[in-house]
């Protein structure tokens, strides 16, 4: 997507912000006291987007015992995207004019959509999403989402001081860690940090 900065690898630093999350919540980033899960999602009910945050759901207090914190981010207006929040037990900021996506380098391509690997996933979602439609559990995304449909994922652990520990941004629509991948790297965060010598902490 042209206009987007360089995507921060591990090294690069994350000026402190203040995000306001669609509950109103205030998200300070980084997150001074534990790590910090930077999730850049897609539009308000991606199918997809849907289907991985299941799973984050599922496994969030694992997630929060290892000193992680969830912030989630969509391309999408809050009012718009406040209605598919309902329950998520983690911090869901909107960011309808992709200011954040820029920011971090987080892109948009047809390739989203395009990469057979992503075929498997979005034909899952839109099974097991219009049960859950049906079950009241989740809505139905707009018909035309703001922001449009070919947006990419992309992840970042933030320590504390804002250092990126590690990223991935993804090659197609449903590319993106898995919550055991998360666990691993928070895992690998913590023992280097241990390591560290006492008088350079």
């Amino acid at each position: 997507m042209r206009g987007s900065r360089a995507r921060l690898m591990p090294g690069a630093t994350v000026d402190a912000r203040s995000l306001t999350a669609v509950s109103g919540d205030q998200v300070a980033v980084p997150d001074p006291g534990r790590l910090l899960h930077l999730q850049f999602r897609r539009f308000a009910g991606c199918p997809v987007c849907n289907l991985h945050l299941r799973s984050v759901v599922r496994r969030h207090a694992e997630i929060e015992a290892a000193g992680v914190r969830e912030v989630v981010l969509f391309h999408s207006p809050a009012e718009e995207l406040a209605p598919h929040t309902t329950g998520l037990p983690f911090a869901v900021v909107a960011d309808p004019d992709r200011a954040l996506y820029a920011a971090f380098g987080v892109e948009r391509s047809p390739r989203s959509l395009l990469d057979p690997r992503v075929w498997g996933p979005i034909a899952w979602a839109v099974l097991s999403g219009t049960w859950n439609v049906v079950r009241g559990r989740e809505r139905l995304p707009a018909r035309s989402p703001h922001g449009g449909r070919l947006g990419l994922p992309a992840d970042l652990l933030v320590a504390p001081d804002g250092a990126v520990l590690a990223a991935k941004y993804g090659a197609h629509a449903y590319d993106q860690w898995s919550v055991d991948e998360l666990l691993r790297l928070a895992a690998s965060a913590a023992a280097r940090a241990d390591a560290r010598p006492a008088d350079r902490r």
